[in-house]
Order: C-alpha cells, then sequence, then structure tokens
C-alpha cells in the first residue's frame, strides 16, 4: 500500500492540510458559531438549527426517521387501493430485498401457471374455433355473400357484358367543366418600363434648369424652395430610392424628360423586331428563302436555341475553348468543339465564323471543312468544298460529299470522274460512281476500276456479275490470280458454274479452293466456310452449299466429337431454315459412321418434320440396309406405309424384318397390331399362335388372351390367361384380366381368388391390389376392402397410389372425416405428391381451397 507523504515534509511554507479531505462532521466556521444549512432552491424552506442538532458533513442535517405508527398511517388502506391478488398497493413485502430464494420461488410459481394455462389451451382454442364459426355464420364477409353471385358471371355473354352501362362522372358541374385560364394582354406601360431600364440620357429636367433641383454627386435629389422633405432632412439632403431617381447619372432608371409614351417608336421597333427574327428564319441550313405566312411562327420556335443547361457552363466552355485556339491554332478539334458549343447554343452565324477562321488556320484537316460544310447553307457549301478540294484534293470524304451536294445526276457523274482522276486506287470512289451507272456503263467503269484497284474482291465480283459466262470465267481467273488468298472468288466461280449448268464443276473448284488456300498458307474457318454454304443455299445454288459441306465438314475436328458435332451443325442449319445444308451434314454424317443408330434416327426425324414423305422413306430404307438388326428401323417403314394406305407394303416390310429378326417380340406384336387394325382377326390370331411358339413371352400370351377377350370368347382367354399364369407365375396382367374376366361374367369367387393369388404372387404390384379392394367395396364389404389396402400400404409403403385409393373409398363410402383423416396421414407420408395435394384440394370447402393451394406449393419439389 502507497503511503501519502504530507506537503509540509517537502515544503516548509506550505500548511499540512492543504489538498487533504474533510474530516467527517467538519463544518467551515463552526469555531465562529457558524451552522449548517440548506436553501430553499435545495429542499424548501430553510429551517432553525437548535442546540440539539446534529453536524453532518456538508452542514446538513440526517434524515429522520418515522415510527412504524406513523408509516402505517401514512399507507393508504381504503377499499380502492386494495387488489383481488396484489393486495393493498402492490405486494406486501416490496420494501423488503430481493435475493435467489425469491427469484426462485417466482421461477416455480411462473412454471406452474404456464402449465395450467396448457391444460387449458385446447379447451380454450376449441372455444375460440366455435365462437368465430358462430361469428361468420351469423356476420359473413362480404367475399362469402357475393360468392354466389361472382359463380354466375362465368354465364355472363359477350353481348350483356357490352350492356353494362358505363359508370357516370359523379363530379359536380364546376370540376367536370373547369374553366380555362384567362389571358390579358401586358399593357404598353410595363413594355416601355422594361424597355428603359439600364437606359441613359443627356437631356435635364426643366425644373433642374430653372435652379429648382439641384444634382448632388451623391445622387441625392434636394429642392430648394417649395419641398415638403426639405424642412425635415435639410436643404439637399431629399433622396428617393438611393439614388435612383437621380438626373444626369448613367446610374439611375428615371433621367428626367417627359413621362408620355411614344407609341410610334414602340410599333417601330417591333417592326424592326420582328423584320430580324423573319431574316434568321430566311437564313438557315438548309437553304429556306421562302417564309410561310401561316407557319411562320412555328418557324420562330424552332430559332429558339434547344440548350437547356447552365448559361455558366457555357461561359466557362466558351473561355477553356478560346484558350485551346489561342495556345494551339492548328488544333482541328478545337475549332470543331467551339463551333457546335454555339451551334448547340442556337449561335448559328458565330458558329459558322468560327469554323471558317478554323478552316484559314488548319487547311490540311478535311474534317474541320466538313463541318464547315454541314453549318452551312447548299450554295455556300459548294463554294466551301471546292476550297476544300483545291487544298486537299486527296481527300476521300471531301470528294463524296463534293457529290452528294450536287442535286442533278449528270454532275453527281462529273465529280466522281474526277474525283476519280485524283484518287484512281480508292475503291470506295470507284463503287459510289459505279452504283450510278447503268450496267453497261457499269462494266466499262468496272473494267478501268479493276486495273486500278486490282486487290478490291468486290469490284472483281461485281464486274463477273456483268459480265457474260466465258467472260465471267476469265475475270474470276485474273481474280484468283492477284487475290490468291481469297475463298468469295472460288466459291462465286462455283455458283456460276451450277447457274450454268455445269453441276460436276462444282465440287472440283470447292476442293481445288481449300487446296489452293492451305498452299497460300490461308487459314481454315470451319464456321466461315458453313456461313458460306447458308448463304449459297439462300441464294439459290444449293449444290454448291453441298459441296462446301462435303469438303469442310470433318475439317479439325477430333474423331470422338465427330457425332456430336455433325448433330449440333445439322440443328444449326434447321434453325436457320437451310434445310438442303442440313441434309447434306446428315448424308455426310451416315456415309461415314453408318452403323451410328442414333443418327439414323436424327435423319429420319428431321425428314418426317422437315422433308417429304418419299425422302422419309428413303432415310428408313437406307437405315434398315445399313442396321438390319435393328428393329424400329423396320417398324417405322411399316408404319409410314400403313398410315398412307398401303396395307400390302407394310405386310411386306414386316415380312422382311421377320427375316432379319425372326425372334423380336416388337415385331411380332407390330404385326398383329396391323392386322387387327385392319380388321384381319383371322391372321392375327395366327400371328400370335405363330409368336407363342416360335418367340414365346409373357406379352405374346396376354395379347392373345386380349384379342380373345375383345372378340368375345371369354373362355378360350381364360384358357390362355391361366398358360400364361403357368409359364410365368409373376406377371402380374394376368392375374388382372383373369379377375376382370371372372368380373364381366359375375364370377365373384373366382375373380376374388383370382385377386389373392396376384396379390401373394405380386406384391408389389399396385394395380392388383386397387383391383381386389374395388371388388370387395363392389360386394358392400368395405371394411374388407379398408383391410386389404392397409395391408397392400404395408407391403408398398410410401405410394400415392394407394394412399388416394384409400381415400377415395371413405369418401364414396360417405365417411368424409375419415377421408380427411386418411388424406393428412397420406400428406405426411408423401408431401411430395402432386396428385394427393391436387384431391385435398378440392376435398376442402370452396373458402379453403386457396389456402390449401398455398399450403401445397410451400412444399418443395411438389409437382402440382
Amino acid at each position: 500500500m502507497a503511503t501519502t507523504i504530507p506537503g509540509s515534509l517537502v515544503n516548509k511554507a506550505k500548511k499540512h492540510f492543504l489538498g487533504m479531505p474533510a474530516p467527517s462532521g467538519y463544518v467551515p466556521g463552526v469555531g465562529r458559531g457558524a451552522t449548517g444549512f440548506t436553501t430553499r432552491s435545495d429542499i424548501g424552506p430553510a429551517r432553525e438549527a437548535g442546540p440539539e442538532a446534529e453536524i453532518t458533513v456538508g452542514g446538513a442535517p440526517p434524515p429522520t426517521k418515522r415510527s412504524n405508527d406513523e408509516r402505517d398511517e401514512a399507507e393508504d388502506l381504503s377499499e380502492a387501493n386494495f387488489d383481488e391478488f396484489e393486495g393493498y398497493s402492490g405486494s406486501l413485502f416490496s420494501k423488503d430485498p430481493y435475493d435467489k430464494d425469491d427469484e426462485e420461488a417466482d421461477e416455480i410459481y411462473h412454471q406452474v401457471e404456464v402449465r395450467q394455462d396448457e391444460k387449458r389451451k385446447d379447451y380454450r382454442e376449441k372455444k375460440y374455433a366455435e365462437m368465430i364459426a358462430k361469428y361468420r355464420m351469423e356476420r359473413p364477409k362480404i367475399q362469402q355473400e357475393f360468392s354466389d353471385l361472382k359463380r354466375q358471371l362465368a354465364d355472363v355473354s359477350e353481348e350483356e357484358w357490352a350492356a353494362i352501362p358505363e359508370v357516370g362522372d359523379a363530379r359536380n358541374k364546376a370540376k367536370r367543366n373547369p374553366r380555362a385560364d384567362r389571358l390579358s394582354a401586358v399593357p404598353d406601360s410595363i413594355l416601355h418600363q422594361a424597355m428603359n431600364i439600364g437606359a441613359s440620357t443627356n437631356m435635364l429636367d426643366d425644373r433642374v434648369q430653372s435652379g429648382m433641383m439641384t444634382p448632388m454627386n451623391t445622387g441625392l435629389m434636394s429642392t430648394i424652395g417649395g419641398g415638403t422633405a426639405s424642412s425635415i432632412l435639410g436643404p439637399g439632403m431629399m433622396s428617393t430610392l438611393g439614388g435612383m431617381l437621380t438626373p444626369g447619372w448613367k446610374s439611375g432608371t428615371k433621367t428626367g424628360g417627359s413621362s408620355d409614351l411614344d407609341l410610334n417608336k414602340i410599333g417601330q421597333a417591333r417592326n424592326k423586331i420582328m423584320d430580324i427574327k423573319l431574316n434568321q428564319v430566311s437564313d438557315s441550313v438548309t437553304g429556306q428563302t421562302v417564309v410561310d405566312p401561316k407557319g411562320y411562327l412555328t418557324d420562330l420556335q424552332s430559332m429558339i436555341p434547344q440548350y437547356g443547361g447552365n448559361i455558366n457552363d457555357v461561359k466557362k466552355g466558351r473561355m477553356l475553348l478560346k484558350s485551346v485556339r489561342d495556345t494551339n491554332p492548328k488544333h482541328p478539334p478545337a475549332w470543331i468543339a467551339s463551333a457546335r458549343l454555339e451551334e448547340a447554343f442556337g449561335k448559328l452565324q458565330m458558329a459558322r465564323n468560327l469554323i471558317m477562321e478554323g478552316c484559314d488556320n488548319n487547311k490540311k484537316s478535311e474534317d474541320v471543312w466538313l463541318e464547315a460544310v454541314r453549318l452551312h447553307p447548299p450554295d455556300v457549301a459548294k463554294s466551301i468544298v471546292a476550297t476544300a478540294v483545291g487544298h486537299i484534293p486527296h481527300s476521300v470524304r471531301i470528294w463524296i460529299k463534293a457529290a452528294d451536294l450536287e442535286m442533278d445526276l449528270k454532275a453527281k457523274k462529273k465529280v466522281f470522274r474526277k474525283a476519280l482522276e485524283q484518287i484512281p486506287t480508292s475503291v470506295k470512289l470507284w463503287k459510289a460512281a459505279v452504283s450510278l451507272e447503268d450496267p453497261e456503263d457499269a462494266r466499262i467503269l468496272l473494267t478501268r476500276a479493276v486495273e486500278c484497284c486490282s486487290a478490291s474482291t468486290e469490284l472483281w465480283l461485281a464486274l463477273a456479275r456483268l459480265e457474260t459466262y466465258e467472260n465471267a470465267r476469265r475475270v474470276l481467273n485474273k481474280a484468283r490470280e492477284h487475290i490468291p488468298t481469297d475463298r468469295q472468288i472460288w466459291l462465286s466461280a462455283a455458283r456460276l458454274e451450277e447457274t450454268s449448268g455445269q453441276k460436276e464443276m462444282v465440287d472440283r473448284i470447292v476442293s481445288k479452293a481449300l487446296v489452293s488456300l492451305r498452299a497460300n498458307h490461308v487459314e481454315i474457318n470451319r464456321d466461315h466456310w458453313l456461313k458460306d454454304a447458308t448463304d449459297a443455299e439462300h441464294g439459290g445454288c444449293p449444290l454448291t452449299s453441298q459441296a462446301i459441306i462435303k469438303s469442310i465438314l470433318g475439317f479439325g475436328i477430333e474423331d470422338e466429337d465427330k457425332k456430336a458435332t455433325w448433330i449440333e451443325d445439322a440443328e444449326n442449319f434447321v434453325r436457320q431454315s437451310a434445310v438442303v445444308c442440313a441434309r447434306a451434314v446428315y448424308a455426310y454424317a451416315l456415309n461415314e459412321m453408318p452403323n451410328r443408330k442414333s443418327l439414323w434416327l436424327s435423319a429420319a426425324s428431321f425428314e418426317r418434320m422437315h422433308g417429304s414423305p418419299d425422302e422419309y422413306e428413303a432415310i428408313l430404307v437406307q437405315a434398315c440396309e445399313k442396321a438390319p438388326k435393328t428393329e424400329v428401323f423396320w417398324l417405322m417403314h411399316a408404319k409410314s406405309r400403313w398410315l398412307r394406305g398401303s396395307v400390302e407394303d407394310a405386310r411386306q416390310i414386316l415380312a422382311k424384318a421377320f427375316e432379319h429378326n425372326p425372334n423380336s417380340e416388337e415385331i411380332w406384336m407390330a404385326a398383329v397390331k396391323l392386322e387387327s387394325e385392319n380388321n384381319q382377326f383371322e391372321r392375327a390370331r395366327r400371328l400370335l399362335e405363330r409368336a407363342r411358339k416360335s418367340a414365346p413371352s409373357a406379352r405374346i400370351w396376354m395379347k392373345s388372351a386380349r384379342l380373345e377377350w375383345c372378340l368375345g370368347e371369354t373362355d378360350k382367354a381364360l384358357e390362355l390367361l391361366k398358360e400364361g399364369m403357368e409359364k410365368y407365375p409373376e406377371f402380374s396382367k394376368f392375374y388382372m384380366m383373369m379377375g376382370q374376366i371372372y368380373q364381366q361374367i359375375n364370377k365373384i369367387e373366382e375373380a376374388r381368388r383370382t385377386y389373392t393369388d396376384g396379390v401373394k404372387r405380386c406384391p408389389h404390384s399396385i394395380p392388383v391390389w386397387i383391383l381386389l379392394s374395388r371388388l370387395e367395396e363392389s360386394q358392400k364389404n368395405v371394411v374388407k376392402a379398408r383391410s386389404d389396402l392397409d395391408k397392400a400400404r404395408n407391403r408398398n409403403p410410401k405410394n400415392e397410389d394407394l394412399w388416394m385409393e384409400a381415400v377415395r373409398l371413405e369418401t364414396r363410402a360417405g365417411l368424409k372425416e375419415l377421408a380427411r383423416e386418411r388424406m393428412a396421414r397420406a400428406l405426411q407420408e408423401c408431401d411430395q405428391s402432386g396428385r394427393l395435394w391436387a384431391e385435398a384440394v378440392w376435398m376442402e370447402e370452396r373458402h379453403g381451397r386457396k389456402q390449401k393451394s398455398l399450403d401445397a406449393q410451400d412444399q418443395e419439389g411438389t409437382q402440382i
């Protein structure tokens, strides 16, 4: 513990008690007879201290303690202050300390209260639900009251809907017919006052000349005699509005003279302003020189600047651009930006002046000249562009602009010919000049153009299109010599041969094109060539497109990716409406992979959707030849012939299929179906009999029994089913068919026995359990039917079909509460079943179906 050293031991001049706390009970000045006191601002009126008063720290007396009798008398024990649970004024022990025992006791009492409340919770909620139901019956919602009327709206016809009157306007007359704003003309006095703002004059007032009024340097106006203000303010001190009426000074707004308005001058000023605005309208960029007398106000409105920004930003922009122009006058973008700024702000003439000054400083900049041409009317623009051509004779853009300014076709041709004399190697100028000529003159021009621009593929192809077949071949050969790396020349030659009837040359040209391009180290882009194939088909050259696909389809593809890539290419061609290209892709793919079943199926599907029936059958014939062991191709071919009405051809196709697939169940079934659909039942019986011998299967026996059953031969059908059960005892459809046949001929016991054997042999066959249950239900044995379904659910848990049958069984029996209970259990076990949720929704009352639907949607993964 640290020891405090008194200050007197360190400094003898300092008192030892300074800085130390006062002792207990110390009152300053008590030795001189002083006593502690309090003021009215602290606790109220001051009290007189007697000799018996105790002295406390700070001079305040200790609080007095009341006796128990006084405290009891102070408490309010009236009936108004008594509470049934809390007593008088709260807890009796509120003044005692609250310890851990009290907290534990309160917790125990709280738990007891919660437990008691839980016992009464079910009763309270049930009673509350009954009260709500009773209240809803007595006072139903508006939605429930009009539910029957809403259902009747479904029967309202369109004529009745149209006959419903429109809702009228319930507003009063003043709101329906608001009064238009009244506008009044501005008086001439206001116009005159606005014109005189900031104006000045040298005319002196008559009173000033006579000495009655004296102007002062301070801008004050004083009166010498007769002025009432001179007696108050003193001589020369009469002032109005801080010098605003001082005569002879430019700062004043009223400087003397007559106060009468000169209406003649106002009219002259108006005419002058109108003349200036009309001149602005006639001086436009488009060269408009005639003013429409009816629409001149609209033209004036169009001259209003469209700039809506801050004027200060425009001023800053002007200053910055002026600084750039002064610093570097040879910088063309500065002049262009300055001109466009003034144009945007409506200062068109200033913009023209700036851009012309920029042309003087930048005579070799075509951008500045083009901007000047844009800002001026056509007649002035022609002279500007002529000057620009003189300074920049090799600018293609300026020559094209000069041609655009000419309105006459001959003048345009003349401009282009002059331009080609200056720039004979410009492809753009040649194309523009050729576009203005007729075919014969265009051919002559193109002949000269390909000499000057021998590297332009477009000019060579354009010339080839205008020439005859022989000349076009020569032109394309010369083009290949000058441009050996362009594939478009080769493809144009292939199209030329196809359109001329030389079909055998198309494949050779495309093949030679690929060889030549590879020899010249040109990268072969597969996507570009496929796009060219699409363009060739759309251009009416299907052979060229097929040749391109045949040559390029297998380029740059790995062996394991060929099948997927080719199928994707065919689908892309179908999306682009290029049917010929897609058919060529399938043909190439099938030639490369003839044993791929999926490729044949894709090709057959393509022909069925986009080809003719003959093309569809042709691809199926090829599939049957290439893959005779694949049953589906034979079946598709036979079905196609059958649908086209050729039953005999379908039989022959199936006969060939039997040769390659003698034990195929699908082919036997197809043959039986063909005979059955054509009412050849005896042939169908013979086919089934042969099938039972050569290709026996459960399905064959079932189809045989089914045929006899449909023909009314129930005894023969039962015999076949019994034979089938002996061979295939676990095939559930035998038991279902036999039970149904027994029910049909009213042999209920045999049917029950059959279904019972079926559920024993096939316990996981849900339809057999359901048929057994329905049989018991039909015999009024609801309890037995319910028991059978319970057994089925035990053998096959979480099966929605069994739960659905159980719910509907109770519903058909009229036990709705039991049906709801079954549905609740079903939804707990199969909460993702959309069928069960749909049934649950329809089991609810009409007003509760919406909430049930929302509950079904809340279940993640439910398919409704």
